[in-house]
């Protein structure tokens, strides 16, 4: 048991009012225990409206007085995103709140009456007796730039995905009716959707030469150089096109339909990537994260987005266990199992440090030279999916001691380094 875990036992006294809410959309339950797990309150009902947190509030104060304690710690399991209006009612009363592991709810339900026995009441009591056990976390609320962050990448994120699904709806529609369009353009860019939008179909190329399409495409907004040899290419292979030939009609609306939104939603992304960096700007990590070669402004408002300021960590450690970055072993005995990472924490953050470190290890000459000394170290090589996730865990450290320490990048002293590592080997 660590010193932490000690710390939050600590915090659950004998005169302390343990509170566990299993949390729903429309209607949570709530159990109150003493420090020794014994049960002072059944589970009640919390509606989820304004009248119903007054009367959970004056409830609290009741048992507080009754019971004769001088303390309220509330906790439940963060399920969707139902428990921020309850957390925000808690933090407006003053009254402290943590939260619960969900898995560790699901455990630990079959302690008291060895059943599987899924019901509100019953986790509301197991989420107060993990509270007493100090089995909980401190949430932070987000606050300002923090809380506009978080909602802008949330919101940028689902506009990709709803970007990347009109993308797979036109290759769909490109797979019916002009499947050789793959063959000219591997990727959509701006000429390709020139195309599509002035000659979708392969007998609107059929009968005109290459001079003559690029004249087309040039009427497009955005695209003022279209390329010759792509254009060869589509005279070329329009008039053996395997493209159905019926219901030609809805299928120029389809693509006039699928483009349009495409526009738009490329346009909502652009600007919302702008107003994202220009809230990332007013944080003081900027500057120290931007320093970092190979580190755009988008990574750096999605790594904000989700650690939020990294001054308020006071270990890069913390940082690796939040992206789930921590190595776990199965061993028993003599048999030692093989380490991989837990990934416990936060998947967006760790989807984002990979995304990352590939151009990294690619253009960055520190980070090029360390990739290559722990896959070809003579003692203990790496491959390189491991090498990546200890890069991974190097580069949180490095961000973390930047911001910290309020310095810039300095790739000079991190090649340093790399002597030195070499050196001791």
């Amino acid at each position: 048991m660590n010193f932490n875990t000690n710390e939050k036992i600590n915090q659950v006294s004998e005169n302390t009012l343990v509170i566990g809410i299993d949390i729903a959309k429309h209607k949570h339950f709530a159990c109150a225990v003493d420090d020794r797990g014994r049960v002072l309150q059944k589970s009640f009902p919390i509606v989820q409206s304004r009248i119903g947190f007054e009367a959970f509030y004056e409830r609290l104060l009741t048992l507080k007085t009754a019971h004769e304690k001088q303390e309220i710690l509330v906790g439940f399991e963060p399920t969707g995103h139902y428990w921020m209006n309850l957390a925000a009612f808690l933090t407006h009363y003053g009254i402290p709140f943590v939260m619960v592991n969900p898995m560790h709810v699901n455990r630990s339900k079959e302690l008291d009456d060895n059943l599987q026995t899924k019901n509100d009441q019953k986790d509301a009591l197991v989420i107060a007796r993990l509270m007493r056990d100090g089995r909980f976390s401190y949430p932070r609320l987000l606050e300002g730039v923090e809380a506009e962050l978080r909602n802008g990448a949330t919101l940028r994120s689902k506009i990709q995905e709803d970007l990347n699904a009109l993308q797979n709806r036109i290759i769909r529609w490109l797979d019916r009716f002009f499947p050789e369009f793959t063959q000219v353009f591997k990727n959509f860019g701006k000429m390709a959707y020139a195309v599509l939008e002035k000659t979708p179909l392969p007998m609107d190329i059929q009968g005109k030469t290459p001079e003559e399409l690029l004249f087309l495409y040039r009427q497009v907004d955005g695209m003022k150089s279209p390329q010759l040899p792509k254009a060869k290419q589509l005279v070329e292979l329009a008039p053996h096109s395997i493209g159905l030939t019926e219901g030609l009609v809805m299928a120029r609306y389809e693509i006039a339909t699928l483009l349009s939104q495409v526009k738009l939603m490329q346009a909502q992304l652009d600007e919302l990537t702008v107003q994202l960096t220009e809230l990332a700007k007013q944080m003081t990590d900027y500057d120290y994260l931007a320093s970092v070669p190979g580190i755009g402004d988008v990574t750096i408002v999605e790594l904000l987005s989700e650690v939020g300021s990294l001054t308020q960590y006071t270990h890069p450690r913390q940082l690796i266990k939040l992206a789930g970055l921590t190595l776990r072993e199965n061993s028993s005995g003599k048999q030692t199992g093989q380490k991989r990472i837990s990934k416990r924490g936060r998947r967006k953050l760790r989807a984002l440090l990979f995304r990352v470190m590939m151009p990294l290890i690619q253009h960055n000459l520190a980070f090029k030279a360390l990739h290559e000394h722990y896959t070809t170290r003579t003692n203990n090589p790496l491959r390189k999916k491991q090498s990546i996730v200890v890069l991974c865990g190097k580069l949180l450290k490095i961000l973390h001691a930047l911001c910290n320490k309020k310095i810039y990048f300095n790739p000079d002293q991190m090649m340093n380094d790399f002597t030195q590592l070499q050196t001791a080997a």
